[in-house]
């Protein structure tokens, strides 16, 4: 080896050892800059729920300034938190402070309960946790006068129905309801509970439940589902009283048939658990190409809070 190689060799040996090298015994953190299709933050309400959507991109990812906002919870039931029939009121609440954080213009917290509005406000604590932030953001929506129809294109059991007016004047909507077992659809996530955005919820046990909760996606899509298990209410739902697992956890996704069916996927329901393929709203949703139920497929980040 002549004298002009080894120099060039040594330079570039000396190159690699300042940065590649480098490199290689303090690699990089590729995979904070992946964004997961699946958030599962553990811990509190509130903390988990601000977790959960920060391994999303944050809350900015889904909310721009000057945007309205429609956060839709479970807040059917006049039962108290730890029943796990509503949506934990600190979850809402910091669901609307990020909103707020990120300069949403409107921020609102609306349902069409089942069980008496005055009742479902004041025992699901959600009013009372959202009243700290704006006193005027929760409110329960029961009048016919309030909804507007709506066609619905891809429909196959409904073909149209009536959608509340601030869910259509919204230009983001978040799913947040709690994850809960279901007499007749098996589970109630974020797809069930788009129910709660139209006047007559009953119609829909008329006909094929499944096949219409699918048709209401297809027009009632949420930009950000983020599912609360901090408590599960695994048998007796939709309304309780039934068993109740206490798991400190939140699942967050821009995907809410991926957010259902990883939920179906995480947790036991009536003793025993199931595949997402096994919910058939879940499945007619992925085979209709709403989202994604193969979550084996799919990209999930957890992180303990």
């Amino acid at each position: 080896m002549d004298r002009r190689t080894f120099l060039k060799i040594k330079a570039q040996g000396a190159l690699w050892l300042a940065g590649g090298c480098a490199g290689w015994i303090h690699p990089p953190d590729a995979s904070a800059a992946v964004v997961p299709d699946i958030a599962v933050a553990k811990g509190r309400p509130a903390a988990a729920a601000r977790a959960a959507v920060e391994l999303l991109g944050g809350m900015g990812r889904f909310v721009k300034k000057g945007n309205r906002v429609l956060i839709k919870p479970n807040m059917s039931f006049a039962v108290p938190p730890e029943r796990a029939a509503n949506t934990h009121p600190e979850v809402i609440r910091e669901l609307a402070v990020m909103c707020k954080e990120v300069g949403a213009s409107k921020v609102s917290v609306l349902d069409n309960p089942l069980a008496r509005g005055e009742l479902c406000l004041e025992m699901s604590g959600i009013k009372a946790a959202c009243d700290l932030i704006d006193d005027q953001m929760v409110h329960i929506v029961d009048n016919d006068a309030m909804f507007q129809e709506v066609r619905i294109p891809e429909g196959r059991s409904l073909d149209s129905t009536d959608v509340m007016k601030e869910a259509l004047r919204a230009d983001v909507l978040l799913a947040a309801p709690v994850a809960k077992s279901h007499s007749s659809a098996g589970v109630s996530l974020s797809m069930k509970g788009m129910m709660g955005l139209i006047y007559n919820r009953r119609a829909l046990h008329w006909r094929d439940l499944n096949t219409g909760i699918v048709d209401l996606v297809s027009v009632l899509k949420a930009d950000l589902t983020v599912i609360d298990a901090t408590r599960v209410l695994s048998t007796g739902g939709p309304g309780g009283p039934g068993r109740v697992l206490k798991k400190d956890t939140v699942i967050a996704s821009a995907d809410m048939v991926a957010a259902d069916a990883y939920v179906v996927s995480l947790f036991e329901w009536y003793g025993r658990f199931y595949q997402p393929s096994q919910v058939p709203h879940i499945r007619e949703a992925h085979e209709r190409g709403l989202g994604r139920m193969d979550v084996k497929n799919l990209t999930v980040r957890t992180v303990t809070v």
